[in-house]
């Protein structure tokens, strides 16, 4: 019975993570209904000992009358029996649900067909959970379950789980595995053990034992969970699905970049019913820019995802320029452009800027930085929301012919941008090499290929596609030819690589609609296109994605990606596209890289860079870390030589004043003089001690009132036989329970091949310990730490190097205190159940 209970609450506890996804709490109440009627079945087919085989069935029966009541009630007979009507009223809320999970992006509203899919999906997990823990008495498989409801939000938010929820779940599980523990052995039984209650006795199975030691696994599992991870830092975004840029942060005064999940940011925004603005920005040219967030430069072949991106205290974009363009060579003619752009209050956690490429310089409020490599500027510490910079971009226009005479990129860039998965179709490749094979320069094969997407490849554009992997590729390219600008820029992407052009995937935003002067990017203006590699000019966007009204509305070929026309009468085939320019438009051939003033002069007036506080470097960040991690491994042969060192000083204290000459026995002592020395205690015994052997007896042994020198000797003997017994366990020499201190010390000696000295000086150490412990008096222990010394240098003299090493920096005397100490904390946490407040009992008088 309690079996099913905790199966139930541990489906509830690891539910509760599922928070992150809805913008409501109707799916929760929805799934605990769901959970509650389940476990209340799975008590009464428990109670009637119902089949187990029958059991699931009737859950599963049980969760469709549920939901049948509480989502299709009105064409149910008595508004709770399922019917047909209420089965396609199921079917058809359960079919929009899936369709508004493609369209919002987390958290989504709980409308009744999402949360009809959670209750549902919650509930067919606790089935599941109940028939292997309940029916099939395999409680550590139904973590299988619980782990695939845990993964949904860990997957798809890029925020993290708090903490709280993540302790919850765990502990739902770790309870699970205890009822289950504590179930088996009460039925069963393991240790008999007979409890006296009134005057009448009981048998209780001991189940104590095994809750112990599963409680302590829960907690010590929980607790690495949640403090390992916070000892690593995580200082850069994480793969996830699609393009791979989702990441999870630690909220907003954390070290970690926040991205969305570029398939929910992306087809999320596209698909939304209204466009809501993203930002606006004036132009001093009154043009549209493509404005690039994110560069994927990695192709696993299942997905585009990105290199970490780096940001050095030089490269915040308030020291000046960003660093040049790569491959970019003075001598391009370029476009200037200055852009004041104004994100909109309502975008949340974004720490990208959308800047058009390449941008020069960037005056923006707060710890923003530059990617060397991508020219990405992002922070670690600010948002992007309510944010209004300025940028300065000077956008190369090449002449078809300084195109087509590109020289071969630098091995660098090859490395990098032509890596390709081996296990690429090779329908992928010859497709590529067909569709251009007419082409000899790479800027002409670029070229065909945009032309073969947007022209005569017969694609057309639709948002209701998704897929990026090799399946999705080979369906988009030679089946469907169907999709939007996920599958565009990817598919070129690759293709490009395919021909041995540098490529990689940009994602942003389209330049937006003008309004009055004032250009508006909303939602629906997201988008990915490809940037490809040409020596000299460095990286150029191309357009393969259909533009207009049958495709994406802003999307616009640059001027160099597009064909000259065949008729001599239009003009010039090899004309410089930027003689066409508007007259706004500044023309120059100056290195973009030079030097600038860093004030960004714009419209509305100066915007002035902010001085923040600099980073230390990152080599004496490294330096620290290293070091403290060091530390913390030297921490047990710090307390052992400390330990030593104690012990020593007891050894090496000048003898007090002498007392009373002789010590002697109390008067209800034994005859035959193994009485223990009556006095004050010398030092604790060990609780740790593994053996139980006699002589553990002697930290105890105390002497005669009055009697400082004998309280002296035995002080010394204690810490002489403490410090004999920490050496022995660090060399791995045994002790039997059984033998003597002087048998022992004759066993060692003989086994270890000690030396004349060496085994004079442990004979000595063990006598005047059999002393200590027999004899009517102490005697003068001599020089015990000398002793000690030479046994020490005996063991390490026959051990090998592995247990040399680990007795100095590992030693296991201090470990074995350690996980002691590890006991006593967790039997004081397990003695808390033992709290019981009781009334007092009412006399009677």
């Amino acid at each position: 019975m309690r079996l099913s209970f905790f199966s139930g609450l541990a489906t509830a506890a690891v539910a509760v993570t599922l928070y992150p996804l809805f913008a409501g709490s109707s799916w929760l109440w929805s799934s605990l209904g769901a959970i509650l009627l389940i476990i209340a079945t799975g008590l009464l087919a428990t109670r009637y000992r119902l089949p187990g085989w029958l059991t699931p069935l009737a859950q599963l029966t049980v969760l469709w009358v549920y939901l049948t009541a509480s989502f299709a009630a009105d064409d149910a007979w008595a508004r709770i029996v399922p019917t047909r009507d209420a089965f396609f009223t199921l079917a058809e809320l359960t079919a929009r649900g899936f369709d508004d999970i493609q369209r919002f992006a987390a958290p989504v509203p709980d409308n009744p067909g999402i949360t009809l899919i959670t209750a549902a999906g919650v509930g067919l997990i606790a089935v599941m959970v109940d028939a292997l823990a309940v029916r099939a008495r395999r409680a550590a498989l139904a973590g299988l379950p619980l782990l695939a409801l845990f993964i949904v939000p860990a997957e798809i938010v890029a925020e993290p789980l708090a903490w709280p929820a993540f302790i919850l779940a765990a502990a739902g599980y770790t309870g699970l595995l205890a009822a289950d523990g504590r179930e088996r052995v009460g039925r069963w039984g393991r240790a008999v053990l007979v409890r006296r209650t009134r005057g009448t006795a009981r048998p209780a199975a001991d189940a104590g034992g095994l809750r112990l030691s599963g409680k302590r696994v829960g907690v010590t599992a929980i607790a690495l969970a949640i403090v390992l991870p916070a000892l690593i830092p995580t200082l850069e975004p994480n793969p996830l699905f699609g393009f791979g840029v989702g990441g999870p942060g630690n909220g907003r005064n954390g070290n970690t970049i926040s991205i969305p999940n570029p398939i929910v940011s992306l087809k999320g925004q596209l698909t939304l019913p209204d466009n809501a603005t993203v930002l606006t920005y004036r132009s001093s040219d009154n043009l549209p820019h493509y404005l690039r967030m994110w560069s994927l430069d990695l192709f696993t072949g299942e997905q585009w995802t990105m290199t970490p991106p780096t940001g050095r205290p030089q490269d915040r974009v308030e020291n000046g320029p960003l660093p040049p363009p790569p491959g970019f060579r003075a001598g391009v003619p370029t476009k200037r452009a200055q852009m004041n752009i104004q994100i909109s209050e309502d975008i949340d956690d974004l720490q990208f800027l959308p800047l058009p490429y390449p941008a020069t310089e960037v005056g923006a409020e707060g710890d923003w930085r530059a990617d060397r490599s991508t020219l990405m500027v992002f922070s670690t510490r600010d948002y992007a929301e309510g944010l209004q910079y300025t940028v300065t971009s000077d956008q190369p226009a090449p002449t078809r012919d300084l195109l087509q005479a590109a020289g071969p990129p630098g091995p660098e860039v090859v490395e990098r941008y032509l890596e390709l998965p081996p296990d690429l179709p090779p329908r992928i490749r010859q497709l590529a090499r067909e569709v251009t094979a007419e082409e000899v320069t790479p800027y002409d094969k670029a070229v065909r290929l945009q032309e073969w997407f947007t022209g005569d490849g017969n694609f057309s554009y639709n948002l209701q596609t998704q897929g990026h992997g090799n399946s999705a590729l080979i369906d988009f390219l030679i089946n469907s030819r169907v999709g939007y600008c996920e599958q565009f820029a990817a598919a070129m992407a690759v293709m490009a690589r395919v021909l041995d052009i540098p490529a990689r995937v940009a994602i942003g935003y389209t330049g937006g609609t003008n309004v009055g002067g004032t250009w508006q990017v909303g939602t629906h203006d997201s988008h990915a296109w490809p940037e490809l590699y040409f020596e000299g000019v460095g990286w150029l966007a191309f357009e393969p994605t259909p533009a207009g009204a049958l495709g994406q509305g802003t999307a616009r070929p640059p001027d160099y990606s597009v064909p000259p026309p065949d008729d001599p009468a239009t003009g010039d085939a090899t004309s410089d596209p930027s003689e066409s320019a508007s007259p706004d438009e500044t023309t120059s051939t100056a290195d973009p890289t030079a030097p600038r003033n860093p004030r960004l002069e714009d419209r509305e007036g100066t915007l002035a860079p902010v001085v923040t506080e600099e980073d230390p470097p990152v080599a004496p960040r490294i330096g620290a870390g290293v070091a403290l991690l060091v530390l913390l491994l030297l921490v047990p042969a710090l307390v052992r030589t400390l330990a030593r060192s104690r012990r020593l000083r007891t050894l090496n204290r000048p003898l007090p004043d002498p007392g009373p000459p002789a010590v002697r026995l109390g008067p209800g002592a034994p005859a035959d003089g193994t009485a223990g020395i009556t006095g004050a205690p010398a030092e604790r015994a060990d609780p740790a001690d593994r053996t139980g052997h006699p002589m553990a007896g002697i930290t105890g042994a105390r002497t005669g009132q009055g009697d400082a020198r004998a309280r002296h000797y035995a002080a010394g003997v204690a810490a002489a036989w403490a410090e004999l017994d920490d050496l022995l366990y660090d060399y791995g020499v045994t002790r039997d329970p059984s033998e003597t201190p002087r048998t022992l010390a004759q066993r060692v000696s003989q086994q270890h091949g000690f030396d004349p000295k060496a085994t004079e000086s442990l004979r000595h150490i063990t006598t005047v310990a059999e002393r200590m412990l027999f004899a009517r008096t102490p005697g003068d222990p001599g020089l015990l730490s000398v002793d000690l010394r030479r046994v020490r240098r005996a063991l390490a003299a026959t051990a090998p190097r592995g247990r040399r090493i680990r007795a100095t920096l590992m030693p296991p005397s201090t470990l074995r205190r350690l996980r002691a100490l590890g006991t006593r904390l967790l039997d004081g946490w397990d003695r808390l159940e033992s709290l019981r407040l009781r009334r007092p009992r009412r006399t009677t008088p």
